[in-house]
């Protein structure tokens, strides 16, 4: 059985920029286990192999109290002092992309690929960012279905650093219920109304003030989501939308 990953970058820095997340997330995410990162090259980083499925919908309740618990973890241990408004530093002195710009860049572009109808819903989308670019600084990962292994002892890993941003509380954990949506189909409200129960209840371990993710709150990070995610479906396994959010059914 293969023992290692490797994983090939386009260019040397996104290789960096990868490594440099996986150290991060390993000394202030400690919750989130990921596989061990073995040896670097200049555009290929090498990983412990870990045997595990993909994650599915009956898989939520657990994941959304691993992310809180991490998101809790990493703010406590060194986002209590960003702003979701400005770039963090990561120790080396390279930047950490704050939430709002990298996303209102990526919203407009959606405009210009077709993906939203016209002005106004970009307008709309662009007001939702804004409204939610305060409070705790949590961090986004992508947290999609594929970017978590589950072992047969049930053990969870994460995997794939390559995107790594500031966010708030509850933004990543909507990415995980849309793209478990756009995966396998529709959740029910009572699932998704526990999973964030479970987030905000392990995050509150950290400090009381992290559990101010309301359903009106989560509800705008899934629209986000949604119309960020657009270009992706029909790819990646995304075969559904995501009724009520923007999405088709």
């Amino acid at each position: 059985m293969t023992s290692t990953f490797t994983k090939r970058y386009v260019s040397a820095r996104q290789a960096a920029e990868a490594a440099r997340h996986h150290h991060w997330l390993t000394a202030h995410a400690r919750p989130m286990l990921q596989p061990a990162l073995t040896a670097t090259a200049p555009t290929s980083l090498t990983f412990a192999w870990i045997e595990g499925r993909h994650a599915e919908p009956h898989d939520l309740p657990r994941l959304a109290g691993l992310l809180g618990h991490a998101h809790g973890a990493a703010w406590t241990s060194d986002l209590h002092r960003a702003s979701l408004t400005r770039p963090h530093v990561f120790p080396d002195g390279a930047l950490f992309p704050d939430y709002a710009a990298c996303r209102e860049v990526a919203l407009r572009k959606r405009l210009e690929q077709g993906h939203l109808p016209d002005t106004s819903v970009l307008d709309m989308l662009l007001a939702l960012l804004e409204a939610t670019a305060e409070g705790p600084v949590a961090f986004y990962k992508d947290s999609n279905p594929r970017n978590f292994l589950i072992t047969t002892d049930g053990t969870i890993f994460t995997v794939d650093t390559d995107d790594l941003t500031l966010a708030p509380f509850g933004y990543d954990l909507a990415k995980l219920i849309t793209a478990l949506i756009m995966t396998h189909g529709p959740i029910e409200p009572p699932g998704i109304e526990q999973a964030l129960d479970l987030y905000n209840e392990a995050a509150s371990r950290h400090d009381a003030r992290l559990a101010a993710t309301d359903l009106q709150r989560l509800h705008a990070f899934l629209t986000l989501h949604v119309h960020l995610t657009a270009p992706y479906t029909g790819r990646n396994g995304y075969h559904f939308g995501v009724p009520g959010f923007g999405g088709s059914t």
